[in-house]
């Protein structure tokens, strides 16, 4: 009897997904636990793989709306199994046809190193296709192997160079624009919006029609943290296993700040105030799937590596769908960085019910004052900083310090070390 391939809940309230490419064709041959599709909902994506061994049949191609529990096929584990195919000429190639004098090129071995630094989702369908993870140069955030890089490994495609380091690793950069129609060209194309992209399209509408928001603007000196992060970033890296990156000390800084000014870190709950005594952290990612805010738990208690590295989680997951819904919901506060993109100043949009998002921007050498010599004119690295806030809990003294405890924090890091 044919076993039914239903769709997965992929969390609360989610009752519509759309289906993605699906990994094997109709008719395919599939073992348990292959990876079969993707399943994409406006907040997550899901892994649909065989629950049984047989014959695949698709019955819902690619792009379909369906519902939570919706049948998109079968396997039929009665059916008979195809015969082996032969193996390719190049791997059945007599060892004769190297020259004597050449030696053997090297097996390469999977080093547990090797496997770390590989998806979760690349690693499986590694395995499924018989490809070694520790050969493949990764494209992803640190050299990380991806499911791309396996997928273009089974096709035989050369890998893609490895993506150079971010100024963040907390964004991840977005995939490069499409080819330009030739000239004269007056094509109209018209694409489908994902799940995702309409439940953000939804989430920013709800932003400005729900909350009463402003903008207030600073800049900071970030002269002190590259100081440090060039004295003690070679050290931290050998160490804890990551980069030292700018996202830790604004970390830092704002638990530091939202300690002194609490009801940025409140929610409005109908006509009371909702008091949170902890901090969890949204970090605002960007994906080609559009913008995903997974949230750092409890980050008043984490030290800067711990930062880093779920930073670098995260950055990663969320590059290839791989974040779960609770990892991106409860957040109190965010963090969102435009500067990775080049943006100068810009405006971030609240993400309710939270009532404060702090942006981040391109770091430019400025002509500013000496604050330790009055009168004279220096050359800094300085980088403009917004709070976004809701004027119906915040007051503008409120968000001015806020952003002005960031501000000494950020310039002056031997605050965060002292609690000042």
């Amino acid at each position: 009897m044919p076993v039914e391939l239903t769709i997965p809940s992929p969390g609360e309230s989610i009752t519509e997904v759309t289906v993605g490419a699906w990994t094997k064709s109709d008719g395919d041959w599939v073992e348990k636990d292959d990876l079969l599709a993707e399943i994409e909902s406006d907040k997550a994506t899901l892994e649909l793989r065989a629950p049984a061994t047989g014959k695949l049949s698709i019955s819902v191609s690619t792009g379909t709306e369906v519902s939570v529990g919706a049948s998109v096929g079968s396997i039929d584990p009665d059916a008979a199994k195809p015969a082996a195919s032969a193996a390719p000429a190049s791997v059945a190639a007599p060892a004769a046809a190297v020259p004597a004098s050449t030696p053997p090129p090297a097996a390469a071995s999977t080093t547990s190193t090797d496997v770390a630094r590989a998806t979760s989702v690349a690693k499986k369908i590694a395995a499924e296709r018989g490809i070694d993870v520790g050969s493949l140069h990764g494209s992803g955030p640190g050299g990380r192997v991806t499911k791309a890089d396996v997928l273009d490994a089974a096709e035989g495609r050369a890998p893609a160079p490895s993506a150079p380091p971010a100024p963040s690793p907390a964004v991840v950069p977005a995939p490069a624009a499409a080819a330009a129609p030739p000239a004269g060209s007056r094509t109209v194309r018209r694409e489908r919006m994902s799940k995702l992209r309409q439940r953000i399209a939804e989430r920013l509408l709800e932003s400005k029609q729900s909350t009463a928001m402003l903008t207030t603007f600073n800049e900071a000196d970030m002269s002190a943290i590259m100081r440090l992060r060039k004295e003690h970033g070679e050290s931290f890296e050998k160490r804890h296993g990551t980069r030292l990156g700018f996202m830790s000390f604004f970390v830092k800084a704002v638990v530091s700040a939202l300690r002194e000014f609490p009801r940025i870190n409140a929610f409005i709950a109908g006509d009371e105030i909702e008091h949170h005594d902890y901090i969890d952290m949204g970090i605002a990612v960007g994906t080609d799937r559009g913008l995903v805010v997974p949230v750092l738990r409890n980050a008043e208690a984490m030290s800067f590596a711990e930062i880093e590295l779920a930073i670098r989680d995260f950055a990663g997951r969320a590059r290839d769908g791989r974040l779960s819904v609770d990892e991106m919901t409860g957040g109190t506060f965010t963090i969102t960085n435009g500067g990775v993109y080049g943006s100068l100043m810009a405006t971030p949009i609240l993400n309710p019910p939270q009532s404060g998002i702090l942006g981040m921007h391109k770091i430019m050498n400025r002509a500013v004052e000496d604050p330790d010599h009055p009168g004279q004119i220096v050359l800094r690295p300085m980088m403009y900083l917004a709070l976004s806030y809701d004027h119906r809990i915040v007051d503008g003294q409120e968000s001015v310090g806020f952003l002005v405890h960031v501000k000494q924090c950020i310039e002056r890091p031997e605050r965060m070390l002292l609690d000042l």
